[in-house]
């Protein structure tokens, strides 16, 4: 019940993305399961997600575990003659490491995943498909805390050929940093401020002693009336 209704989520978010991205054209999320990676019909696009984040559930001895290595293959294609789009997707399984058992199991997201990775597809679709600069990719995994190192022998993907990729430490801190250069900006004014005003009264200090340092040599060097 939980693929159907994960299914249903990717759908329902696509196309209510899709409606404003592209009001004009129409577009279908088809899933499949036999999708290749590289193995485009002429006119399709590829676009691999490989650092989404998901729920995995044993279906044999019900152990769950959660993995941010989840592979996410998708095909696209638009027909601008007849102003309607295919997208094709595939997420790829991982095998229980607790039980040993052979069979694949599906993962699970939450909607915020679902949303994040939709986006991350149309910016990919806008561009190859549209010939658009649709911006960034969103790099949500940061915000997740790893569940350990991959284990490629569980993962279809990786049995598959499919090297994953992890956002780099300085890729993270570029995010971060772009995250937060607003909220950031206004204390670095105020931070800049206070050491105005701290230099000002420090040199008005300054003055202060020497001038009153001149004062002392002038009386004792004046002559007594």
């Amino acid at each position: 019940m939980s693929t159907s209704l994960t299914t249903c989520e990717w759908k329902k978010v696509f196309y209510e993305k899709m409606e404003v991205a592209k009001p004009a054209d129409s577009w279908e999320l088809i899933i499949d399961p036999d999708l290749k990676p590289t193995e485009l019909a002429p006119g399709w696009k590829q676009y691999l997600e490989q650092h989404a984040s998901g729920r995995f559930h044993c279906s044999w001895c019900w152990h769950t575990w959660r993995s941010s290595h989840v592979v996410i293959l998708f095909h696209m294609h638009l027909d601008r003659a007849q102003r309607m789009g295919s997208v094709r997707m595939r997420v790829f399984k991982q095998l229980c490491y607790q039980c040993g058992t052979a069979r694949l199991d599906e993962s699970s997201m939450l909607e915020e995943n679902i949303e994040a990775l939709v986006d991350n597809l149309i910016t990919s679709l806008r561009g190859q498909c549209y010939d658009e600069d649709a911006g960034q990719y969103r790099i949500h995994v940061a915000s997740r805390p790893d569940s350990g190192p991959h284990r490629s022998e569980f993962c279809e993907a990786c049995q598959e050929g499919i090297v994953h990729w992890k956002p780099s430490q300085k890729l993270l801190e570029e995010e971060a940093t772009y995250t937060f250069s607003d909220a950031s900006k206004p204390r670095a004014q105020e931070g800049s401020g206070y050491n105005f005003f701290s230099l000002r009264w420090c040199l008005f200090g300054a003055s202060l002693c020497l001038l009153i340092v001149y004062l002392q040599f002038s009386f004792r060097g004046s002559p007594f009336l």
